[in-house]
């Protein structure tokens, strides 16, 4: 006679709480990067890692992002109503503000380490988070290049594209012109079909990097590399959270177009330029310094 066998409400709560505290811990843990992949990064201004973060990890905090992005996205106009850029992707920023568990996912040190890391630097802050979902049927993202719009004095700014599923080609992941955060033309232009037209020609001498994702796979990308991403003709959503990692010693500018000044307003209130880029929205996620001292940020 075959026994039955159930689990208790306590049981399931132990399990639950042994899964969360194990990607806690993930988040955490250092993420061991060679010296081959440091001199890539900045060889190339980009590098996509395999096995960042493991399918359990991903799966935890997907729901709760997703969540938030359906809640926050609902009142967005139908695919036919909008332009190039809105047809992209579904674009949240910021929201560890409004999830206490998304909110362990960007504070995350291992992310933040890596990113410190690939550039060389001591620590890092986050500039803004940003979950981008190129919905079933959602078009390019032209080509471009993100520090465009940050009134920073530095360089040393990155960005982790994590996707929450497997992305492959038809799916549209990201894809990087490889040296280009060195090329000078096209620093002027916003995300829009004039950026996709001039640089698809301008950067023709480039190498691409276009290949799809694996789950646990993360790429670093530089403020100045210029990157792009296909429509996506599946019919799932393309689901990705970024954030924007910046020096912990960078400081603002002055700003010198529209999109500084609106970046200076929403992720930096009450700064002025020249000043430390420390507001309460832009806190230190990972210090060297800190993690020698045994403190944390």
């Amino acid at each position: 006679m075959l026994k039955r066998f159930s689990i208790r409400e306590g049981d399931v709560a132990t399990m639950a709480g042994k899964i969360e505290t194990g990607v806690r811990h993930e988040l955490d843990a250092p993420f061991a990067l060679t010296e081959e992949q440091v001199g890539f990064y900045q060889e190339n201004g980009y590098i996509k890692l395999k096995h960042v973060l493991s399918a359990e990890l991903l799966e935890h905090y997907q729901q709760a992002i997703s969540r938030r992005v359906a809640e926050l996205s609902a009142g967005t106009l139908p695919m036919e109503q909008r332009t190039t850029y809105g047809k992209a992707f579904l674009q949240i920023m910021n929201l560890w503000t409004e999830s206490p568990q998304v909110k362990e996912f960007v504070f995350g040190k291992r992310l933040g380490r890596i990113a410190a890391e690939l550039m060389g630097v001591s620590g890092v802050r986050i500039y803004h988070d940003q979950a981008l979902y190129k919905e079933p049927g959602g078009g390019i993202t032209p080509w471009h290049a993100d520090q465009y719009y940050w009134p920073v004095n530095s360089e040393k700014t990155v960005t982790a594209w994590v996707p929450l599923q497997d992305t492959p080609l038809d799916m549209g992941p990201l894809a990087f012109c490889e040296k280009s955060h060195r090329f000078q033309l096209g620093r002027d232009l916003e995300i829009s079909d004039e950026s996709e037209m001039t640089l698809k020609e301008a950067l023709g001498h480039f190498r691409m990097e276009d290949s799809g994702y694996e789950l646990g796979d993360v790429s670093f990308h530089a403020g100045w590399t210029f990157h792009r991403a296909g429509a996506n003709a599946t019919d799932r959503p393309r689901e990705v959270m970024t954030m924007i990692y910046m020096d912990e010693n960078i400081r603002l500018t002055p700003p010198k177009n529209k999109n500084h000044r609106m970046d200076m307003e929403r992720w930096m209130p009450g700064l002025e330029p020249g000043e430390l880029l420390n507001s309460p929205l832009n806190p230190v996620v990972y210090s060297s310094a800190s993690e020698l001292a045994g403190g944390s940020e």
